[in-house]
């Protein structure tokens, strides 16, 4: 095999709530075979880590504090591994993992691009939720928490349809972020309609390699050298 003149650029990604990090392994496949590595991380309480009770809707906001507290340790140890280190790197992840990453996204950080799917950056509007924890979403809530966010290239994908997490709270995070940073270009967010997923929340549905497509070409474009 030829020489390594480089790292692999690098996605951090986080699955959602009830699962484990080798869910959806042709996401993993599509990126490996655009030449993007991925550290898929399990969330506290989840796959290697289990603890059942931490899966609870009521444990969200708690589970996704401390995953937001652990980050810096994971993009420490890539740094570490020697293979890594300094690559440039994404963060990203769906339903509780992209509340996670945009919650990190409000501090100081080296991360170049971001996806989310399905997520909220407007705690707000899930108050009827069984996961809305008041103490919890004061601290964390990325809308309140703007002043700290970096302007970087996010993708934001998300149905309409969710009936676990409002697309409006999304929506408004969307538009309140453009103007916070004066780079609406940035941002950019696409809404699938009716596409058969559970809830219209767990995955695409039969948008399902549409949003991988989407994904893959955006790390593509915002992970390049230079």
């Amino acid at each position: 095999t030829g020489k390594v003149l480089r790292p692999a650029p690098v996605l951090v990604w986080m699955h959602g709530r009830t699962v484990t990090k080798e869910l959806d392994p042709g996401r993993y496949l599509r990126l490996a075979r655009a030449g993007i590595a991925t550290c898929a991380i399990d969330l506290p309480g989840h796959g290697e880590r289990l603890d059942a009770p931490r899966q609870a809707p009521e444990e969200t906001l708690g589970v996704v504090e401390q995953m937001v507290d652990e980050l810096d340790a994971v993009v420490a140890d890539l740094d570490a591994s020697g293979e890594y280190a300094g690559c440039p790197r994404a963060l990203g992840g769906m339903s509780a993992g992209g509340m996670a990453t945009l919650v990190r996204l409000c501090s100081a950080h080296r991360f170049r691009a971001a996806c989310v799917e399905c997520a909220t950056g407007s705690f707000a509007w899930q108050r009827h939720r069984a996961m809305y924890d008041a103490q919890r979403a004061a601290r964390l809530d990325p809308i309140a928490h703007l002043d700290g966010w970096r302007a970087i290239p996010l993708l934001v994908l998300h149905n309409e349809l969710d009936a676990w997490v409002a697309i409006d709270g999304q929506r408004e995070f969307v538009e309140t972020l453009r103007v916070r940073t004066g780079r609406p270009e940035l941002v950019e967010m696409h809404e699938y309609a009716e596409t058969g997923a559970p809830f219209e929340h767990s995955g695409f549905g039969r948008f399902a390699s549409d949003a991988k497509d989407r994904q893959t070409n955006f790390l593509l474009k915002n992970l390049r050298d230079g």
